[in-house]
């Protein structure tokens, strides 16, 4: 009778594929909860970025000349409410003012920030 040759893997080799197949998917876990993430973010600073559009608008369009100061503003976009601010500073000409919108997170940390020069009409 001769003797049979083994098929099949041996433990080691099932051990390595094995490790290689876990590490595999903890990269794609890993790189899946990162695109969730940054989608979260792009759409946070998506309707931060529409507030303070919509509020720099409103000011345009009301076509009075804002006075120098810091005041909050709040907006609501996609259900949430963000909290914002907006910062009116003087320019070295006197028939222009520099206005700057900032919106913020829950944690108060700035978003986005948004400038535009308003004349004097």
């Amino acid at each position: 009778m001769s003797a049979r040759p083994h098929r099949g893997f041996t433990l080691i080799e099932v051990l390595v594929a094995l490790t290689i197949v876990a590490i595999t998917l903890a990269a794609g876990i890993k790189a899946a909860g990162a695109l969730t993430n940054n989608s979260q973010r792009l759409s946070e600073v998506t309707s931060a970025q529409w507030c303070a559009d919509n509020t720099l608008t409103n000011l345009r369009l009301s076509k009075g000349f804002p006075s120098v100061g810091d005041g909050d503003f709040a907006c609501e976009q996609l259900g949430r409410t963000f909290p914002g601010k907006l910062v009116v500073r003087p320019t070295p000409n006197p028939n222009f003012r520099r206005v700057d919108a900032q919106v913020f997170d829950e944690s108060g940390h700035v978003l986005i920030s948004v400038s535009t020069v308003v004349p004097r009409l």
